[in-house]
């Protein structure tokens, strides 16, 4: 399919390729396919990188890419092969292909006011302002590579739900929605072990089978609207909310989710992101009063233990991701990004700032792997822009006293 626009990047001169690498795939109905091009461009990369001299970038970052496509402001990424999407509060989604991050296809446009995204195989998963969650299916072999095909709920399930009254749940203003619809809008997605999981400014988390798209489990979570969430490779699950908890959930001898534990934040301060390590062992919490939280968990992950809590920002955290493993990355309402190193009890030091937006960070996506010694990531703002960093991995263990933030608990 030959790309909508023929507009390009203003990339830097000598790190023009610069772009992230993600895990090659064949042309299947899996995972969409992966061009030659951008499999050439990943032999060229670790020479591209060497030429920039790492002097002149230590603690301090220029965007390689800066794209302005978008009518509203970018509230949402996701990687998808050799795609990179971004979604707006403009009700658009817009497919940037890799490595030169020319404007693929738009798609979405006057579905809603996009929230969240998340990709699973050849599937992409969308969540609205309307409450609906949208299935588009991904193919290189169909002219409409990015196709809507199905909303949910579906329309079997409401079939399923909708005679019966005890189906039927109380919303605000004495409304009434089936316990399968969320009643506001939905503000984060997660996958995890076959599963999607939506998170509403209803208070509610919800959970979807992606093998036939039905919705299982209606939980009310939390006191107040549902923020972030972020699923770990255990399978436990956690809901970040402005009512200042992190929750976690976890299935035990049944089939059913259940309360885990709940890792507690600062009093009166809504919880606006939540992150957490491969391994399961921290998790992170980004807050409104511009703080990164730290928690361990214990072998069970039903108990959970204050570790740090640093002053990231001048005002709120809006979004945070992990990367390499050693990497936290937070962006602010103060329109900066801070690079934080990951200690091993947990604790974390300030290795960098990224400065350039005009406006609050709204959301970040890190590169899946190392990219010439370091990593990729992406930006995307209240100033309707999505920005491209190259991250450098130093090995100069070298710690800056005047970076360390906060309390290490």
């Amino acid at each position: 399919m030959a790309a909508t626009s023929a507009y390009r990047t203003p990339l830097l001169s000598d790190t023009s390729s610069i772009i992230s690498t993600t895990s090659s795939s064949s042309e299947s109905e899996e995972s969409p396919a992966t061009s030659q091009r951008f499999q050439d461009f990943q032999l060229d990369l670790q020479f591209k990188i060497s030429r920039i001299p790492i002097s002149c970038t230590y603690h301090s970052y220029k965007s390689l890419a800066v794209l302005s496509d978008h009518v509203g402001t970018v509230s949402c990424l996701a990687l998808c092969g050799e795609f990179i999407l971004s979604a707006s509060q403009g009700k658009d989604i817009i497919v940037w292909q890799q490595p030169d991050l020319r404007l693929f296809t738009k798609f979405g446009v006057g579905d809603g006011s996009v929230k969240a995204l998340v990709t699973v195989g050849n599937k992409v998963f969308t969540a609205h302002q309307d409450s609906r969650i949208r299935v588009w299916k991904v193919s290189r072999r169909s002219e409409n590579v990015f196709r809507l095909v199905d909303t949910l709920p579906t329309t079997k399930d409401y079939l399923g739900n909708f005679m019966k009254q005890s189906n039927y749940v109380k919303t605000r203003r004495n409304h009434k929605k089936l316990w399968i619809e969320h009643a506001d809008s939905i503000s984060c997605l997660a996958v995890c072990n076959g599963y999607i999981y939506s998170g509403s400014w209803d208070k509610s988390l919800k959970v979807w089978r992606i093998s036939d798209l039905k919705c299982l489990e209606s939980i009310k979570a939390h006191d107040d609207a549902i923020n972030g969430l972020v699923a770990g490779k255990n399978g436990v699950v956690y809901s970040a909310s402005a009512d200042g908890k992190i929750k976690a959930w976890g299935k035990s001898s049944g089939t059913t989710h259940v309360l885990k534990g709940i890792l507690e934040g600062h009093k009166d301060v809504s919880l606006n992101s939540v992150v957490v390590s491969e391994d399961g062992n921290f998790v992170y919490g980004g807050g409104s009063d511009g703080y990164v939280m730290g928690w361990v968990g214990n072998k069970n992950f039903d108990s959970w233990k204050l570790v740090c809590e640093v002053k990231a920002h001048g005002m709120a955290v809006l979004c945070m991701c992990l990367m390499m493993g050693e990497f936290l990355c937070s962006g602010s309402a103060d329109k900066s990004i801070c690079i934080w190193k990951r200690e091993i009890n947990g604790g974390l030091f300030k290795f960098g700032v990224i400065k350039g937006h005009e406006g609050p960070v709204k959301c970040l996506q890190a590169s899946p792997g190392s990219v010439g010694g370091g990593f990729m990531l992406y930006s995307g703002s209240l100033d309707k822009s999505l920005r491209v960093w190259w991250i450098p991995k130093y090995n100069d263990d070298k710690k800056d006293s005047s970076l360390i933030q906060g309390t290490q608990k």
